[in-house]
């Protein structure tokens, strides 16, 4: 009988000829790989004796070259980022991130062009309206008229609230965040993210937690200011939850909240969050997160 492989396999394998066959034909079972090609043993069924890993078969080896200075950028990351634990992950992962940006950033600007066509034609519809109803042109009219045409500015206005909320709960193209405010009470937002970007600080308001966590999950912002009582996810368990996972677990988090102080300190040590605002709150108050972006860029 013709010897399959060499001496020095069988002795490190310590198989006769006949168990090597039957592991021949269960490795071509187990892998859908030739265990011989061209009347020569395969390399593959040799490692996959030795018990190394055999990769499937719809799966392709990928390689390239880099410069030695990017090569020692990427293990410095990995160093401190331990998910990643070899290169060939951390390039998938970067890889499909980019991919999911790019998708993400294509649906935002097909939502930013639907917006805009709606916004035009409602801005006529309310503005003509409006017009109608506080010009002396009005007392011509009927009451049923005049009616009509208050609802169909009030409902002007309300398709305008709709579009301007989806707008402020969609994930924008950006990709740099300094504070992200997750706040369910709209004016609260436009004062503290003017107030912050007169301060020179990138800031992204939302009103809603799951969406803050997609914006999270996409693009992690330097610091995470949120309110403990929203609509649809809490506060404390928001912050329990980026706490919770390694990559975001260095992320500042600070409630910004009415409740009283002592139950305020008891969620702070609870989330394991970083400190608290209370409102009513002055603006010298938001030093506190200056500080902590500072210390950031140090």
């Amino acid at each position: 009988m013709k010897q399959l492989l060499s001496d020095k396999d069988i002795a490190q394998q310590n198989l006769s000829e006949e168990q090597i066959e039957k592991e021949m034909d269960r490795y071509e079972k187990e892998t859908k790989k030739y265990a011989i090609w061209d009347d020569t043993i395969t390399k593959g069924f040799i490692s996959w004796l030795k018990g190394e890993k055999i990769y499937d078969k719809d799966k392709k080896r990928i390689s390239f070259y880099v410069d030695e200075d990017v090569s020692d950028k990427w293990q410095e990351y990995m160093e401190t980022h331990k998910q990643y634990s070899t290169l060939s992950k951390l390039i998938r992962a970067a890889i499909n991130n980019f991919i999911e940006q790019e998708e993400k950033s294509s649906k935002y600007q097909k939502f930013a062009a639907l917006s805009h066509d709606l916004k035009q034609p409602l801005t006529a519809i309310k503005g003509f309206s409006q017009l109608i109803m506080e010009s002396t042109y009005s007392e011509k009219l009927s009451e049923e008229t005049l009616s009509i045409i208050k609802n169909i500015f009030d409902q002007s206005v309300l398709l305008e609230k709709k579009i301007r909320g989806v707008e402020n709960n969609t994930p924008s193209a950006e990709f740099d965040i300094d504070i992200l405010l997750i706040e369910d009470d709209h004016a609260t937002i436009n004062l503290i993210t003017t107030y912050l970007k007169g301060q020179g600080y990138k800031c992204k308001g939302v009103s809603s937690g799951n969406t803050a966590l997609e914006i999270i999950d996409s693009r992690p912002p330097k610091l995470v200011l949120l309110d403990i009582l929203l609509p649809d996810i809490s506060g404390v368990d928001l912050c329990k939850e980026l706490k919770s996972k390694d990559k975001y677990k260095n992320i500042p988090v600070y409630f910004l909240t009415g409740l009283p102080e002592s139950d305020v300190k008891e969620a702070v040590s609870e989330a394991n969050a970083d400190g608290y605002i209370l409102k009513p709150f002055n603006l010298a108050d938001f030093k506190v997160l200056f500080n902590h972006l500072d210390k950031v860029k140090e």
